[in-house]
């Protein structure tokens, strides 16, 4: 309106016929122009939102996710080509991490459960090698460290108080008798001998020999190594020759157990490698091998069990813990990548890849076989290209929030088959 105003202001006198006609032509093309103008200005805007930046709208409003109002942002009217810069913070706050694109083992993989168990070859039962009533444990708790040399417990014996006095006796014996027709070094090598039978160290020995322990009560001192897994018995109780007080086990190495349905049975062997990953762990994985398959099959349930030996020198697996067991079949050597390196959607599979420092690129690929850890690359990068593995979809994002469009999308023409 304030166009109009302006042309018709200036006249005094009527207009004619074709001078009115001529003035209406070029208002009307004056309007239809601004409106032209005005409405490749709103092309150039797109309104998105800064807490879901994949709501994408071309009017304002709120957003539909969160309800908060849309924000305007001008496109970029530059050909895109998927490469997206990033400031050092960006990359800090969006835990970009990279990986180099290089070749793996992939194959048909096969996915067994299990749990961790205690290697049974490093169990150790401490008994007691003479009868009688345990007065004194020094460790009562399982999961409580032995050391070898440490004393144990304390037993009442009537066997170990005979064969002290034997020692004793021999010994004055010798004293007072200087006869070769009684051999008495031979009678006291043999009390030592039965005193270290049942249980003595050589040092405990010698204190009784020169009369340095006169208590009627032993203390015992392990000759092994280990952590308690079982406490047999309590004070006070009686025990018999040869039985047991403690089992200690040695966690620095236990078995995975992992069952396996008897139609995958043919498909394992033993020395075959394994991935071991452990649910309560995140991020942790192991590698072993198969080191034995039970040649019994389990009737009821028709499954079987296999064992991977499994290394724990710092103690941070524990046994009875869960363990997913991953063998790959019919393998080959192949170049791959993190399977969370990829995107997928309508458009097609890419990977971000790094051209430069905190600079990205969007790059189609055409994937093969797949594992849960890795997936083949038949196309699109090779050996040694270094690809984001964590913060690909914030990467998609912030190329969302910049040019409103999806980076998968400016490869429709190029679109990899």
């Amino acid at each position: 309106m304030k166009i109009i105003i302006a042309i018709f202001k200036p006249f005094s006198t009527p207009l004619s016929l074709g001078e009115g006609l001529g003035v209406r032509l070029f208002i009307l093309l004056l309007l239809a122009s601004c409106q032209q103008n005005q409405q490749k200005a709103d092309d150039d805007i797109y309104y998105t939102c800064s807490m879901d930046p994949q709501v994408i709208e071309l009017k304002p409003g709120n957003c539909p996710v969160c309800k908060m109002p849309l924000t305007p942002v001008k496109k970029h009217h530059k050909h895109n080509t998927g490469d997206l810069q990033l400031s050092d913070q960006q990359v800090q706050l969006g835990n970009i991490t990279t990986a180099r694109a290089k070749e793996q083992d992939i194959g048909d993989e096969l996915l067994l459960t299990g749990v961790l168990t205690v290697d049974q070859n490093k169990i150790t039962s401490i008994s007691s090698r003479v009868s009688g009533r345990v007065e004194k444990l020094y460790f009562k708790n399982i999961g409580d460290e032995i050391n070898k040399g440490q004393p144990i417990y304390e037993i009442y014996s009537e066997d170990l108080n005979l064969a002290a006095r034997e020692l004793k006796l021999a010994l004055d014996k010798k004293k007072s008798l200087n006869s070769a027709v009684v051999d008495i070094d031979k009678i006291i090598n043999s009390a030592k001998n039965k005193l270290a039978l049942y249980g003595l160290n050589e040092k405990q020995i010698n204190q009784i020999a020169n009369d340095k322990i006169n208590s009627n009560v032993f203390t015992i001192i392990s000759s092994v190594s280990g952590t308690i897994n079982n406490v047999l018995i309590k004070e006070g109780d009686y025990v018999t020759e040869g039985g047991s007080i403690y089992h200690l086990a040695d966690y620095s190495d236990l078995w995975a157990q992992a069952q396996v349905f008897v139609g995958d049975l043919n498909n394992i062997k033993e020395n075959m490698p394994a991935t071991l990953s452990y649910p309560g762990i995140v991020g942790l994985k192991t590698n072993g091998k198969i080191s034995f398959v039970n040649p019994e099959l389990n009737s009821s349930s028709q499954i079987n069990l296999v064992r991977i030996e499994v290394l724990n020198k710092n103690g941070g697996l524990k046994a009875g813990m869960q363990v997913n067991v991953s063998i790959l079949l019919n393998k080959i050597q192949t170049l791959a990548v993190p399977t969370d390196a990829l995107l997928q959607d309508e458009h097609g599979v890419s990977v971000w890849k790094q051209t430069g420092h905190n600079r990205f690129k969007n790059v189609m690929v055409t994937t093969g076989l797949e594992t849960s850890n890795y997936t083949q690359i038949t196309g699109g990068i090779t050996k040694g290209d270094t690809i984001v593995v964590s913060g690909a979809y914030l990467l998609n994002s912030e190329y969302l929030f910049n040019n409103g469009t999806n980076a998968m999308e400016e490869h429709n023409g190029d679109k990899m088959q």
